[in-house]
């Protein structure tokens, strides 16, 4: 019995499948120009394959946790990639999702209770923290290789555009969750090497800190100075603002589309 149910607790999600053939439909709709609502279908690729990738990042997590020593993630259902299996689904999924939607931004969410107390050593703990964001990163690099590998002979223009703008949100969301705030994953990665009494002041802030990290990016100028980064970080890949300014145009598509985005897919 105790075998059976650990081979579940590890088994892939049918519902982490299912959002993968969601993803891989839509994808092969936007290359293949098949879909005949354009925006419609790089809506459903680009936000299926942010999901993908939101579900991937809290495996890593889950995965790390396990190799150190909590043995609990199985129990969890945490290594089935079940985005269900969650927890904070509001918080991993929905809002990130709805960022995504209304303002371009992979913004990043939290879902795995990690039992630190099985865990021995502060590299453990940091390199936990850290598998996270270096998954988006690893997202990011995979999305951008036709780019900077100079591959994008025969690729489509509007799948082009969506790989950009999901290159976008994988940039964003691993460099918002670097920082070193309260709350998020790159606050986690050094506090194991804070002292115990600024761990415990710092304690009461934690579950704020992804909203104070959301308001400060209403700040015009942090705004900016923000996407100045990230646009200079997709340029060294090989993405145009051009490109992730389309994505997104034709992400948008209730919007309305830039009529230059529409008319460059037709080359």
């Amino acid at each position: 019995m105790p075998t059976t149910s650990r081979s579940g607790d590890r088994r892939v999600s049918p519902v982490f499948l299912g959002i993968v053939a969601v993803m891989a439909v839509t994808g092969w709709a936007v290359w293949s120009d098949f879909a005949a609502s354009p925006g419609l279908a790089v809506f459903l690729f680009v936000t299926s394959a942010w999901i993908v990738s939101l579900c991937l990042h809290e495996y890593a997590h889950a995965r790390t946790a396990l190799h150190s020593g909590d043995l609990s993630i199985a129990d969890k259902g945490y290594l089935t990639l079940n985005p269900l299996r969650y927890t904070h689904t509001l918080l991993s999924f929905v809002l990130p999702v709805l960022f995504v939607i209304l303002g371009g931004i992979g913004l990043p969410g939290g879902a795995v209770f990690i039992d630190h107390g099985r865990i021995r050593g502060r590299w453990r703990h940091s390199l936990i923290a850290a598998a996270g964001p270096l998954t988006n990163v690893l997202f990011a690099v995979v999305c951008t290789a036709p780019f900077w590998l100079g591959a994008l002979d025969g690729v489509p223009n509007l799948f082009r555009y969506a790989l950009a703008f999901l290159a976008l949100l994988q940039v964003t969301a691993a460099l918002l969750n670097l920082l070193p705030v309260p709350g998020l994953d790159g606050y986690a990665v050094i506090e194991p090497w804070l002292s115990y009494r600024i761990r415990r002041q710092v304690e009461p802030i934690a579950p704020f800190g992804l909203l104070l990290v959301i308001a400060v990016l209403f700040i015009p100028e942090v705004n900016g100075a923000f996407f100045g980064v990230v646009d200079d970080l997709l340029r060294a890949l090989g993405v145009e603002p051009g490109d992730r300014a389309c994505g997104e145009e034709f992400y948008r598509f209730w919007a309305g589309t830039d009529p230059l985005c529409t008319a460059l897919t037709t080359f």
